[in-house]
């Protein structure tokens, strides 16, 4: 790569081979890749930090891509090629389910809705498209930042008072020891829920769609108000496992969508 802007080329390189590892990396391993001095490379990492589009473990002394570098990433997946190729499956999921059924993308600490779908007769969620919500409130953000690397997920949640708890009577962790904890058991079950924790009296379901990297590119999320669908005289616990499987059935078709 040649250009007659140096100091841009090079920090487009650098971001690039940050991406490009599987892990966080040292500055000096960096420098030697890019044939770079360590002192440029060391100046470069300080302005993306300041952005905050990498991230510096103090402890390991390695560097790692940042917040920002993640939200731009979530930005170019929240274009019309996602919500093409995400409606006919989103209005699927709607149907099979009977409860809402939206897509979601993850902007910084938050999710941001870009695809909702009510069957008829069902009012209408908070979750409506372009509303944002806490990530860590909703099944749709904890479903991505389960499926992020645990470095990202620290970057955007360094103290526990980065933590939104919108509702007590709900699910949603309140400290960083609760955020690790729910996080692993969503990667262990497959899927995120939370009850109560947007609005009293509903719950969700979400799962993680995967980019071709094996990152989470968004979520497909199922949300029903538990009184209402409590009257149809369906068991609570079937129901909750025939929402998950339509909303995972959902997620990995995407998956296979997204990645031709």
């Amino acid at each position: 790569m040649s250009s007659s802007v140096p100091a841009a080329e090079h920090v487009l390189a650098l971001l690039q081979r940050i991406a490009a590892r599987p892990s966080p990396a040292p500055a000096a391993a960096l420098a030697r890749e890019l044939d770079l001095p360590r002192s440029s490379v060391y100046k470069l990492l300080g302005v993306l930090r300041a952005a905050g589009f990498v991230t510096h473990d103090e402890g390991t002394r390695r560097w790692g891509l940042g917040p920002a570098a993640h939200e731009l990433g979530s930005a170019y997946r929240r274009q019309a090629p996602l919500q093409r190729a995400a409606q006919s499956i989103v209005t699927d999921l709607a149907e099979r389910t009977g409860a809402c059924a939206h897509l979601a993308v993850l902007h910084g600490r938050d999710v941001v809705y870009v695809l909702e779908e009510r069957p008829l007769g069902v009012p209408p969620l908070v979750t409506d498209v372009g509303v944002r919500l806490p990530a860590t409130v909703t099944a749709s953000g904890l479903a991505i930042l389960a499926a992020l690397p645990a470095a990202q997920v620290r970057a955007l949640f360094p103290r526990s008072d980065d933590l939104v708890r919108r509702r007590e009577s709900g699910n949603a962790p309140g400290t960083l020891k609760e955020l690790r904890s729910q996080l692993t058991q969503v990667r262990q079950r497959g899927h995120a829920w939370e009850n109560g924790s947007v609005t009293e009296g509903f719950a969700s379901v979400g799962c993680a769609v995967l980019d071709h990297n094996e990152l989470p590119a968004a979520s497909l999320a199922v949300t029903w108000d538990e009184g209402r669908l409590a009257r149809h005289g369906e068991d609570p616990a079937e129901r909750h496992d025939r929402f998950v499987a339509a909303c995972r059935a959902s997620a990995q078709a995407l998956t296979r969508r997204l990645n031709g």
